[in-house]
């Protein structure tokens, strides 16, 4: 059976992004400043740092320092541990305080995609590129595809190789690593 989210280079790891919400979001979180393989692969890292649970409240209600400190143990869990643990905790408060803890919710609660692209809006860390890309990322990969998701998701619901929604194996990745390399170069070349 061929992974939904083939993100890690790990099977154990994708698998977890496939079957823990919380797991995917901070995937998504992390993927920033660090190849995405590794920004993906954190929340299996975190898991295991933390005695195999990987839980909103726990992690909300977790002492920052050594949250942090977790994020640093070598490997860190990204090129900014501390900031990225920071945002790993706000990310979970939010969870706690808007859905009880469950990162599903997030997505299961809203009845359109442009609701579902609002409730990634309202989460830490989650600009609206990053809410749009999630949102076909969750539409592409995982089937949850609420009305008029292709609208919400810009550009990202379209087909093609545009982002880590449109990444199903090794072929898609280079595909998707060629067009932000060629979105680099145009944005440098207009400065």
């Amino acid at each position: 059976m061929t992974a939904k989210l083939p993100l890690t280079c790990d099977e154990q790891a994708d698998q977890l992004l496939e079957d823990d919400p919380l797991a995917l979001l901070v995937g998504m979180l992390l993927d920033q400043q660090v190849p995405m393989e590794k920004a993906f692969h954190s929340p299996y890292d975190l898991k295991q740092r933390l005695g195999d649970k990987l839980e909103a409240a726990d992690i909300a209600s977790r002492d920052t320092d050594e949250l942090r400190d977790l994020f640093k143990e070598r490997p860190a869990l990204h090129r900014f541990p501390g900031a990225m643990a920071a945002r790993t905790q706000e990310l979970c408060q939010r969870l706690v305080e808007r859905y009880d803890g469950d990162a599903h919710r997030v997505w299961a609660s809203a009845a359109t995609g442009e609701e579902l692209v609002a409730n990634l809006r309202e989460l830490p860390g989650f600009g609206e590129q990053k809410a749009r890309v999630f949102t076909a990322l969750l539409a592409k990969r995982l089937g949850v595809q609420p009305p008029g998701w292709e609208q919400a998701a810009g550009p990202y619901g379209q087909p093609g190789h545009y982002s880590v929604a449109d990444i199903d194996g090794p072929d898609s990745l280079v595909a998707v690593r060629a067009y932000k390399k060629e979105q680099k170069a145009r944005a440098k070349a207009k400065r």
